[in-house]
């Protein structure tokens, strides 16, 4: 029994420490285990951290390491400052960061108003070469499609070209000629028209609410004809600018006509050569939104084109209804007028309604006005949503702006082409910005990369 009961102790003691050990063991593996999982879940989430931080141009934070002491998360006299990673010295951090942020976009503005200046005076100096080559663009994006009809019939390219050309000016011309000879016929029964209507507004200024004696419309007239002889000098100076002008358009117009005989005949392989000019990883994104521009322009010619055309055919029935004199050659100037969206087409009615007022009186002077006005109701809510569509749609706000902004910087030119550049601008900017446009592909590169 004694041996029993010595050999036993050891065991019982044995048997109730074992079970201690072995938890033990376990507790140290579990925190073990925490541990790895904690540190795991910080690592991840420093990593997401600098992801978005990165993503939303944020400088990312620093990688987890032993805590900083205390005296130098302080910032004070003598102490060490911790650099942000947006600054460059020491001195920085005293500046707040929404302040440096501030003056980081006010900076890069001014750059970019700098260079916005200097390209639209370089413009302005040599606006006698930019004018007549936008105008041949405009010309070439409508008369392509013809080019490329008269191609699919076989035809050579340089023939094709000139064919649509020279069918095309003889268009212009014959239009021309047809208003001056018309015009030149309406003269003399528009200035008798015109002196009756004199007559009848100073009738109107004597028994009119004005009451105006005749001494005292003798002196206005005689007034008017003092200033105008005042400024004589200035008048024939400006017939001398006229004439400058004159060859000015001359020179512009030639330039018209061949930049849309090579437009036309060669248009392809000159962008090619400018899109070869850009660095190879562009060159994909920029041909692209140069071709995608390149329709819009199209589509918005075309269907300028096509509302002026209905526009002078609306406001020359009344015209010819009412028999109006110069009926043609008012609602000539009214299709010429329409390519200024909005304004244009009723500024060259009013000229419409002017006439009518000289030559048939104020109540078919009405009539006039309210055909024109419901002739650029049905332009606006009507055919411009329907022609134009959606490939060509621009805010009436930015239509305004840019027309104002064209007849500053170019006057009657500027209003002609501030649209249709607007149009060209916002689909080469959604283009360039779209994420659906696929990078420059390797064999693309290559066979760029290669090209003469």
């Amino acid at each position: 029994m004694g041996r029993t009961d010595v050999s036993c102790a050891p065991c019982d003691r044995v048997g109730l420490i074992l079970p201690e050990v072995r938890l033990s063991r376990f507790e140290r593996m579990r925190g073990r285990l925490r541990r790895a999982y904690e540190s795991g879940r910080e690592t991840a989430r420093t990593r997401r951290a600098a992801a978005e931080a990165g993503d939303a141009g944020v400088a990312s934070p620093a990688a987890p390491g032993p805590p900083a002491s205390p005296e130098a998360m302080v910032v004070g006299a003598g102490s060490p400052a911790a650099l942000h990673s947006s600054t460059v010295s020491r001195d920085d951090t005293e500046v707040p960061h929404a302040l440096r942020i501030a003056a980081a976009w006010c900076w890069r503005l001014i750059v970019i108003g700098i260079v916005t200046w200097a390209l639209i005076r370089i413009i302005g100096t040599i606006s006698i070469v930019i004018i007549p080559l936008t105008v041949a663009l405009l010309l070439s994006a409508l008369l392509a499609p013809a080019v490329g009809w008269l191609l699919r019939a076989r035809l050579p390219r340089s023939l094709a070209t000139g064919v649509v050309l020279v069918g095309g000016l003889a268009a212009v011309v014959g239009t021309l000629t047809l208003v001056v000879n018309e015009f030149i016929k309406g003269v003399p029964k528009l200035s008798e028209k015109s002196s009756e209507g004199v007559r009848q507004i100073q009738d109107w200024f004597k028994t009119g609410p004005l009451h105006l004696s005749d001494s005292q419309l003798d002196r206005y007239i005689d007034e008017a004809q003092n200033w105008i002889n005042g400024n004589t000098e200035r008048f024939t100076s400006g017939a001398l600018s006229t004439a400058a002008t004159l060859a000015e358009v001359l020179t512009g117009a030639v330039l018209v006509l061949f930049a849309t005989f090579f437009f036309l005949r060669d248009g392809n392989n000159i962008w090619r050569f400018l899109v070869r000019l850009l660095p190879v990883a562009a060159r994909w994104k920029v041909d692209d939104a140069g071709r995608a521009s390149w329709a819009t322009l199209g589509a918005y010619v075309r269907a300028t084109v096509l509302v002026a055309f209905i526009d002078a055919v609306g406001i020359g029935i009344f015209l010819v209804l009412f028999d109006i004199p110069f009926a043609f050659p008012l609602a000539a100037l009214v299709f010429l007028g329409a390519f200024i969206p909005i304004v244009g087409a009723f500024l060259s009615g009013v000229v419409a309604v002017l006439v009518a007022l000289v030559d048939s009186g104020p109540v078919t002077a009405l009539i006039i006005l309210g055909a024109v006005v419901g002739v650029q109701q049905v332009e606006g809510h009507v055919l411009q949503p329907l022609i134009m569509g959606r490939a060509v749609a621009i805010h009436p706000l930015a239509v305004i702006i840019g027309i104002a902004a064209g007849v500053v910087l170019a006057g009657i030119a500027g209003a002609l082409v501030a649209v249709p550049l607007i149009a060209v601008v916002n689909t080469a900017v959604r283009r360039l910005a779209a994420r659906t446009v696929p990078d420059t592909p390797p064999d693309a590169v290559v066979v760029a990369s290669q090209a003469p």
